[in-house]
């Protein structure tokens, strides 16, 4: 027996798709913007900031893709649970993405350390004060939606190292401009890779995390099963599972062996109400045996 709540419902990327459309083309001009101009003004920081960029562009088109075929999938009942794992999958693509680009950026800076270019330095500085305020805008258009869906937040990640990138990159035109030192540009770009390299990690492997249906983090299941062997007429809790389909959407199931005298309708829903209050979990099909019939579950060990 189950309870839990209609698939058809909107994920929390779908609820943030309005900010992610203007990000992606405000993202998208300014990175052909960028491009451009790194390559007239000869500036490898900028160039770096442009890849962050396109990285950026992708991310998010991928992460809009992500959320229209997820609406595409409602109502087709051999998708059971719809293609909420869409969002986690753009986002593993997302970190994917970005550490190629963190690693090319990282390999050409410290190749043109020893032998510096030329660098336009008006030219460098006006773009990336461009980028800058076009990188402000999209960061508070995607910070709410990060905190909720690992979909949007890996957009958000990409978009919070190309801002860093752009001040990296007006920090070394104003240098090379008042000092000369050629060696701001290439070092800026590395500090940008080096920046964003760790909170690719930690966006891949949270994507993986979701993919391998780990507990979701932070999740006590000796706790989950205590909680629920506190429901009045649950004898025992086992064959527990619970996993993360999506950002915002734990999911569990469960059996529970019950005293011969409790009533089947009243332990399922003090034990969906448990699941609901003190984990969040709105969705979980719970399995109703009588006393005593755990060790049929046994022979199940994977």
């Amino acid at each position: 027996m189950g309870a839990g709540h209609d698939h058809g419902a909107k994920s929390l990327g779908e609820a943030h798709r309005g900010r992610l459309l203007w990000a992606f083309a405000i993202t998208a001009g300014f990175m052909l913007l960028e491009l451009a101009g790194g390559i007239v003004s000869g500036s490898l920081a900028l160039i770096s900031d442009a890849g962050h960029m396109f990285t950026d562009a992708l991310g998010i088109g991928m992460a809009l893709a992500a959320i229209f075929a997820i609406r595409r999938a409602d109502g087709r009942p051999h998708r059971t649970f719809g293609l909420y794992r869409l969002e986690v999958l753009a986002a593993l693509a997302n970190a994917a993405l970005l550490f190629g680009v963190a690693v090319w950026v990282l390999v050409e800076s410290v190749r043109r350390v020893g032998e510096p270019p030329e660098v336009r330095t008006g030219l460098m500085l006006a773009i990336a004060v461009a980028g800058l305020i076009a990188n402000i805008i999209c960061f508070l258009l995607l910070q709410q939606g990060a905190k909720e869906s690992i979909n949007v937040r890996g957009a958000y990640l990409e978009v919070l190292g190309d801002l860093l990138g752009s001040v990296g990159v007006i920090g070394a035109a104003l240098i090379i401009e008042f000092t000369g030192w050629w060696y701001a540009d290439p070092i800026m770009a590395i500090a940008v890779g080096v920046f964003i390299l760790p909170r690719t990690w930690r966006l891949g492997r949270d994507a993986l995390r979701i993919l391998l249906q780990s507990a979701p983090k932070g999740m006590d299941l000796d706790a989950v099963t205590r909680t629920l062997n506190e429901v009045p007429g649950v004898e025992d809790v086992h064959d527990l599972h619970v996993w993360t389909l999506t950002s915002g959407m734990d999911v569990a199931s469960v059996h529970l062996s019950i005293n011969a005298g409790a009533d089947l309708g009243d332990v399922l829903g003090e034990a969906r109400e448990a699941l609901h209050e003190h984990y969040g979990i709105d969705h979980a099909t719970l399995q109703v045996e009588p006393a005593g019939s755990s060790k049929a579950c046994e022979s199940l060990s994977w």
